[in-house]
């Protein structure tokens, strides 16, 4: 009879077995899936003008806030074609007058406002450049190993801040914003959960944009 020991522990190590067997169809699933989907998403901001306005925009107010406030006052965004998310342990008033200010000093000259370190557009471009690389080793070596992962991953990390800065400035956001203005800003609180408070310090910002 075995151990206990050894009973509770055999789960564990066929959970583990299984998901090392699995490891390399999930690596290269993800590369394919990465690799089609993320030139389509990319293009499809590229051709929305209004899309790309609205994700300046949004990186402008995070690059104001964050001047004032600092860079660990983390905030996050997402832009679509009628304004912008904001959401973060941030006061409403503060995010509605950080965005008019990044609306005029993009209006200004302030380019570098319209990108922001951690956008997801950088978080793709390491996201495809990892997919790649990863999909060429594959294809040149003929079979799976942890040093292709490991590669594919250094790469990704040394040229994934530039290619996402890069497609941040020429395809997902766009500095002309003189026929932007703002018209308002929503805002929700935390909603109470028995006797827990969900994102207690977050608060969620729609800043509603159009053009004139």
């Amino acid at each position: 009879m075995l151990p206990l020991f050894l009973l509770l522990l055999w789960p564990i190590l066929i959970f583990i077995i299984f998901n090392l067997f699995l490891l390399p169809f999930r690596f290269t699933l993800k590369s394919v899936f990465d690799l089609i989907t993320i030139p389509f998403e990319i293009i499809r901001i590229a051709l929305n003008k209004r899309l790309r306005q609205n994700h300046a925009l949004e990186h402008a107010t995070i690059n104001v806030i964050q001047e004032y406030y600092g860079e660990n006052h983390l905030l996050s965004g997402l832009a679509k074609e009628n304004g912008f998310y904001v959401k973060g342990p941030v006061n409403p008033a503060v995010i509605e007058q950080a965005a008019r200010i990044g609306l005029n000093r993009l209006i200004a000259g302030d380019s570098y406002l319209a990108i922001h370190e951690r956008c997801g557009t950088s978080i793709a471009a390491a996201n495809f450049i990892f997919s790649l690389i990863f999909m060429i080793l594959l294809i040149r070596f003929g079979f799976f190993n942890i040093l292709n992962i490991l590669l594919a991953m250094i790469f990704a990390n040394m040229i994934g801040p530039f290619f996402g800065k890069f497609m941040q400035k020429y395809l997902t956001t766009t500095t002309d914003v003189a026929d932007v203005e703002i018209v308002g800003v929503e805002y929700s609180y935390p909603q109470h959960i028995g006797f827990f408070l969900v994102n207690a310090v977050s608060v969620e910002c729609f800043v509603k944009t159009r053009v004139f």
